[in-house]
């Protein structure tokens, strides 16, 4: 079994917001995630959690389970879901950030369901904004195999880390 990314699989994200300056920010980090892809860096090459769709306070990310995310018991390794899900939580902050705004990850809680076998077929992801506030933003994702059983759930808390202000 060859599972191994399939850059074709990668196609160009959605993105749906109203605002122009909103729809820039979020067409730059799918161009972001696109530029990982190609230059055979970062999660999506990886792992292949690739981004599908963007929107206000929302995104969906998919993961094609292979060999790449087995754990011990040759299903894929619960750090490759909770990847999956962090991504997702953290791009659906991301969207509702003003610019120049940042992002970290402070707190992730997984809520495991099902096994996942290494040739089961796509999961799909989908991250949410909860709150999003001045110093914190929250988020809670889904994760659900082709035929919609939920695999995993869960939340996150992330820092918003302001632009430094340099005096003059």
């Amino acid at each position: 079994m060859d599972r191994t990314l399939d850059l074709d699989r990668a196609t160009e994200p959605v993105v749906t917001v109203d605002q122009p300056d909103q729809a820039r920010r979020l067409r730059e980090l799918a161009d972001l995630v696109t530029h990982g892809l190609r230059a055979g860096i970062g999660v999506g090459h990886s792992l292949g959690v690739l981004l599908t769709e963007l929107g206000d306070g929302s995104s969906v990310w998919t993961l094609t389970p292979s060999p790449a995310a087995a754990n011990a018991m040759m299903t894929v390794h619960g750090g490759v879901i909770s990847t999956l899900m962090d991504t997702a939580m953290g791009s659906a902050v991301y969207t509702q950030l003003p610019e120049g705004v940042l992002y970290t990850t402070l707190e992730l809680k997984v809520n495991f369901i099902r096994a996942v076998a290494l040739d089961d077929d796509l999961l799909t992801c989908v991250g949410s904004a909860v709150h999003v506030g001045r110093r914190t933003a929250t988020a809670e994702a889904r994760v659900t195999n082709r035929a919609g059983a939920l695999v995993a759930h869960g939340t996150s808390t992330c820092l918003l880390i302001e632009p430094a202000v340099r005096a003059s």
